[in-house]
């Protein structure tokens, strides 16, 4: 019963901070491959990059960037062309206006 409960406590600290992106060299070894737009207007995914861990709640466009693959909740490719992309991004300077565009493509950060 313990070690259920242990398990449960420990998977939803991860959810709480399930933000934190890899960016990885190859394709082959992301989860989803994103391209950054250079209009908000043209994005899935209005994305505010944060400072520390704990401050990429939720799946709502904060993301943390970690150094090493082995600590990321997901990891992305960034492609050269919009085509290749599962998921367009555009990159803001304001936290309150990071967010979803495109609701059906949230599972991706899942």
């Amino acid at each position: 019963m313990r070690i259920t409960i242990t398990i449960a406590l420990l998977c939803l600290g991860s959810s709480l901070f399930g933000q934190s992106i890899y960016s990885a060299k190859y394709e082959s070894q992301a989860d989803f491959s994103v391209y950054v737009v250079n209009y908000e207007s043209q994005a899935d995914l209005v994305v505010y990059k944060v400072d520390y861990r704990s401050q990429a709640d939720g799946n709502e466009g904060a993301w943390y960037f970690e150094e090493y693959q082995s600590q990321a909740d997901k990891v992305i490719y960034f492609a050269k062309y919009e085509s290749q992309a599962d998921l367009k991004i555009y990159f803001t300077k304001y936290r309150s206006a990071a967010g979803w565009k495109s609701a059906e493509l949230k599972h991706l950060l899942y």
